[in-house]
């Protein structure tokens, strides 16, 4: 039974089931434990082993009954005449009426209707063919094609040929009966390729559909994205907090710390048995995020504050504002409502206007330009498309002098700036990182960048 096992559990992890290499050895212990002889039992420990999660509960109950289906070959095979009889048709067994055709293992099964054996057969074929690789349903007829020549397909077409050659009534009988057959068994493989489909397809499916989610503009996804686009940023969010999210310290490679070497080595006398270098500690950054929240714009900046505020374990504060006419501080309503909520709230509230990046920034150093200091890092989300309005660039002058950083997210391409009334090449001037950021990867290596580079 191992190798059942072993193609479930790879069936679990395509699922999204998370089953180390631990848990599968532990898979193993239980059903040595408990046996394959009752279903519920079997179910119920597989479940205790490999799912931990109420998610991983769910995609395991679907997974299972998927896998351990076994319905294939249920209702008429359409092989016999209706009324017919077993020993009409075929008293020596032979499918060929007594011709001396011979006829083929396949053709024998079909016609004395051992679902039992054909259901072997085909599970045989699919394992040789390797059908747990299918991906895509495009590949549902050609598996489908590859099992059934693996299961004798040849030999009963060879047989249905040469039945109709013979012209005799009994012989054409034998053949509309083995063709009807041939029909029957193509159905019931095709449907057990598509429940592997079902099974080994989805976890690879899914992965395609992120990694396209991953690099597609924003501004160009469709609504019903945006609840997966926020699953995937919240682990992208996760595993950037997961590496940058501990205090950090760098060593210091060559600088021996002298004070606290002789400190720790007094118990023996002074003798340094144990060296101790120095280090600089990596501050976690602090953040003052600026997002226009117009137009197209506000569906990326609403990916960057989900961003931001998942990476609450790596960043040590960060502060929000939205604008498009005017500038607001929207902290406090991220803090205490839900992401999804608080975004909804924002661009309610701000969202969707005529922009205006002068009043903007004006509103911006009147009443913040006291939180930035030599520790902070400041990021613009924007087109820096200001209607022709004054784009008060010794605004953004002072900022830069104040701010550790400046960064600036433009969800244009680069060939777009600087045209209409774009002022991006203006405000770049006082950036010290000003970059094309309109895809969920983008904002992940942007940030990323601000958590490797921050001292």
């Amino acid at each position: 039974m191992s190798e059942p096992i072993i193609r479930f559990l790879q069936a679990a992890r395509s699922a999204g089931i998370r089953v180390s290499v631990a848990e599968s050895i532990d898979t193993y212990k239980a059903l040595d434990l408990v046996g394959f002889a009752d279903r519920q039992i079997l179910k119920d420990t597989l479940s205790l082993v490999m799912a931990k999660t109420r998610d991983e509960k769910q995609l395991f109950e679907e997974c299972f009954e998927l896998y351990f289906a076994r319905d294939s070959f249920m209702g008429d095979q359409s092989g016999k005449r209706d009324g017919g009889s077993d020993r009409e048709e075929n008293q020596s067994g032979d499918p060929s009426g007594g011709e001396g055709m011979g006829s083929g293992p396949l053709s024998q099964m079909l016609m004395q209707g051992d679902r039992a054996g054909l259901s072997a057969a085909m599970e045989a074929a699919a394992g040789h063919v390797g059908v747990s690789d299918i991906r895509f349903f495009t590949q549902t007829n050609i598996y489908a094609r590859r099992i059934m020549e693996r299961m004798g397909l040849e030999a009963l077409e060879q047989q249905i040929a040469r039945l109709r050659a013979l012209g005799t009534a009994d012989a054409t009988g034998q053949a509309q009966r083995l063709d009807r057959a041939r029909g029957y068994l193509g159905d019931q493989v095709r449907d057990f390729v598509e429940r592997q489909l079902a099974v080994y397809a989805r976890g690879a499916n899914e992965q395609l559909r992120d990694e396209i989610l991953q690099v597609a503009r924003l501004s160009n996804l469709d609504r019903r994205d945006f609840e997966r686009m926020r699953v995937i940023v919240r682990a992208m969010a996760k595993r950037l907090a997961t590496r940058y999210g501990r205090d950090r310290k760098q060593k210091r490679r060559g600088h021996l710390d002298v004070r606290r070497t002789l400190r720790r080595n007094m118990a023996y006398d002074g003798v340094p048995f144990i060296t101790v270098w120095k280090e600089r500690k990596i501050d976690k950054p602090r953040v003052l995020v600026l997002c226009d929240v117009s137009g197209s714009v506000a569906s990326v900046a609403q990916f960057l504050l989900l961003f931001l505020y998942s990476l609450n374990e790596a960043l040590a504060d960060v502060r929000a504002f939205a604008f498009s006419g005017n500038l607001i501080e929207v902290s406090d309503i991220l803090e205490n409502e839900t992401i999804e909520d608080a975004i909804a709230k924002i661009l309610k509230e701000i969202g969707f206007g005529s922009s205006n990046y002068g009043r903007s920034l004006a509103d911006f150093t009147n009443g913040w330009l006291k939180a930035i200091d030599s520790k902070t890092t400041v990021i613009i989300m924007g087109d820096a498309r200001g209607n022709n309005t004054d784009p008060r660039t010794d605004l953004m002058r002072t900022i830069f002098d104040r701010a550790k950083r400046v960064i600036w997210l433009n969800p244009e391409f680069k060939s777009s700036w600087g045209t209409g009334d774009s002022d991006m090449f203006r405000y770049s001037a006082y950036c010290h990182v000003a970059t094309v950021c309109n895809s969920v990867r983008h904002l992940e290596r942007v940030l990323e960048d601000l958590l490797k580079g921050s001292r």
